[in-house]
């Protein structure tokens, strides 16, 4: 008798597995849904199988989350330097250190915060770096030039600009 006990227990945990697997698809599926044995485009039962799936209505890609025409801009001013990281998201573009071949003793690094979708002149924040080597070889902090972070701020609007004059005509 225990042999058929045994049988039988497997048969209700395969009944109540299959269950809560057919009831699992029905409540991942999005909505409610009909239960159809056949579907013009293909075998779909209880809304699993090889149906023709209607595409959604938004298909476009997620656009990024700040200016484009600042964040274009921002990569082509800052193409000379090394990029360590890019958030097109986030609007965060940071640099790495970047050595000129002229003055091997001076380093620069740049962080620019894209902070609005608008194209506009306090959309942008820029923030240099500038270390210098000491007499030992080590990299010290410096202060770098206020100067330098408008600077690249500017060039950034005007790239920017250009970039959006380029594409209305």
């Amino acid at each position: 008798m225990p042999f058929v006990r045994g049988e039988l227990m497997r048969g209700v945990t395969t009944g109540a597995l299959v269950l809560s697997l057919a009831a699992l698809a029905a409540c991942s599926s999005g909505g409610p849904r009909t239960f159809q044995t056949q579907e013009p485009g293909g075998f779909n039962m209880f809304g699993m199988g090889g149906g023709k799936k209607s595409a959604p209505a938004n298909t476009s890609q997620p656009a990024i989350g700040v200016n484009g025409y600042l964040w274009r801009a921002t990569l082509d001013t800052l193409s000379f330097m090394p990029l360590a990281s890019a958030d097109p998201y986030g609007g965060v573009v940071i640099t790495d250190w970047y050595v000129n071949p002229e003055k091997p003793d001076e380093r620069f690094k740049c962080t620019v915060y894209i902070l609005d979708s608008r194209l506009r002149a306090d959309g942008l924040n820029v923030a240099v770096f500038k270390q210098t080597r000491d007499a030992t070889g080590n990299w010290t902090d410096a202060p770098s030039a206020g100067q330098t972070e408008t600077d690249l701020e500017n060039a950034i609007l005007t790239k920017a600009r250009q970039l959006r004059l380029s594409n209305i005509g």
